[in-house]
């Protein structure tokens, strides 16, 4: 494809990435099979090779009108489009670019503005969205099945013993010497599903591998990145990176994690955020090199130990939902459910299991219409073997899975972390 990309609308190293982008995309319409909103709507425009056009199209005249900019949010940045496209179209690098020069040239509204800037203000200040939550809380009964299911549900009796603890509290041998893990709380999370990252923090206790939560800025930027605050998501970055990489001189650091694969993708993705940052950009590539999902270090930690998980253990009443950002995003597809395949439980496959639930972030909350739809055929497939429980990888997935269902929607390291601590007990007892 032939790119003349207008000068001075760019950063140069903008410019650089969209016309990287353009040039490797060869039209064959791969991608049209595998988008969710083009199969809803069956628009080309909604389809990633549509949104290609539209972007070359406002990168070459300088134009661009609200049209654009609305196909453009229609996208839910889900990125099956890369993992189908034998091209290797970085997609996702392409239409942060677009999205980006679409707002400068075609503003929005004072309300969408407004409605963007109240969920990066919440998403950032954790003490804001706690603080409401707990408002909410005694009105909690006179609210819809479906709201309370996700923002009120019965509380989780969280272990005692799942804390963050120092490294002087555990055993020279424990970690294999490898370093900690440091654990990146995020916005959300803690105040909706808190027992996903205590979880998280039982299995590795009773793996001995030394964890500490991380104490920089607790919101990736992933939300603000996704709702027109760019600048606010690289200040977040730029916080986080310098935590970081104080802490990599200081001591070894065998990882950074984030138990939802949402935030755990962008923050992969620290080096693209920061590329056109002099000073942050080789700090940035060599942080994100650390970041790892869960199932990355539980695999290497159940690898290292040798459990004996109960009998018990085998389940056929779970379904494994895998979120987009842990399959296409981090390329990590099948290794929850390999995982827990070997830990015993009995998962079938699903339909279409690459394709969006509808959940992506803020998308539920800004194309309500096309996320309700994607839902409910999603939950259709998961539902189809009548499952006690649905398990996932993401916040957002799991909010947005429950607000449709009835059936209780978990993370999987909270049914991993049960196995794991009494496999551990029958370890020790033996």
């Amino acid at each position: 494809m032939q790119v003349r990309i207008i000068d001075d609308l760019l950063h140069p190293g903008e410019a650089k990435r969209a016309e990287e982008v353009l040039n490797a995309c060869v039209h064959c319409g791969f991608c049209t099979a595998t988008c969710p909103t083009y199969l809803q709507a069956g628009n080309e425009l909604d389809s990633p090779r549509g949104r290609i056009y539209l972007i070359k199209e406002m990168l070459e005249t300088g134009e661009a009108s609200p049209v654009t900019r609305t196909h453009l949010d229609r996208c839910l940045t889900c990125l099956s489009c890369e993992t189908t496209c034998p091209s290797g179209v970085e997609y996702h690098k392409l239409v942060s670019v677009g999205r980006a020069t679409s707002e400068k040239l075609a503003p929005r509204g004072p309300l969408q503005k407004g409605l963007r800037f109240i969920l990066r203000s919440l998403m950032v200040t954790p003490g804001l969205f706690r603080g409401l939550i707990a408002m909410g809380r005694p009105f909690a009964p006179l609210l819809p099945d479906a709201l309370r299911r996700v923002y009120f549900p019965p509380r989780a009796k969280l272990n005692p013993s799942a804390k963050t603890i120092p490294l002087a509290a555990i055993s020279s041998e424990a970690g294999s010497g490898r370093g900690k893990v440091l654990l990146v709380r995020g916005c959300v999370q803690p105040v909706l599903r808190p027992e996903t990252d205590a979880a998280f923090v039982r299995i590795l206790n009773a793996l001995g591998v030394p964890v500490e939560e991380s104490t920089a800025a607790q919101c990736c930027g992933a939300a603000s990145f996704h709702t027109s605050g760019e600048d606010q998501a690289r200040s977040l970055a730029r916080k986080q990176v310098d935590f970081w990489w104080k802490r990599l001189s200081d001591e070894p650091i065998r990882a950074i994690v984030s138990t939802a694969s949402g935030c755990g993708v962008h923050l992969k993705d620290y080096a693209t955020v920061l590329a056109d940052d002099p000073d942050y950009c080789h700090k940035a590539e060599q942080i994100a090199s650390l970041i790892r999902d869960p199932v990355e270090i539980l695999e290497e930690a159940f690898a290292e130990q040798s459990l004996h998980i109960p009998g018990k253990a085998r389940q056929s009443d779970f379904v494994f939902h895998c979120p987009c950002t842990l399959q296409h995003g981090q390329g990590l597809t099948g290794r929850v459910e390999r995982l827990l395949t070997k830990l015993g439980f009995a998962l079938p496959a699903i339909e279409d299991a690459h394709l969006c639930c509808g959940s992506a972030g803020t998308y539920s909350v800004l194309q309500p219409a096309m996320s309700r739809d994607l839902r409910a055929e999603k939950l259709q497939r998961l539902e189809a073997s009548s499952p006690a429980t649905i398990l996932t990888a993401n916040i957002g997935c799991q909010l947005h899975l429950q607000g449709g269902t009835e059936t209780p929607v978990r993370h999987w390291l909270e049914v991993v972390a049960d196995l794991v601590e009494e496999g551990s007990e029958n370890k020790s007892g033996r």
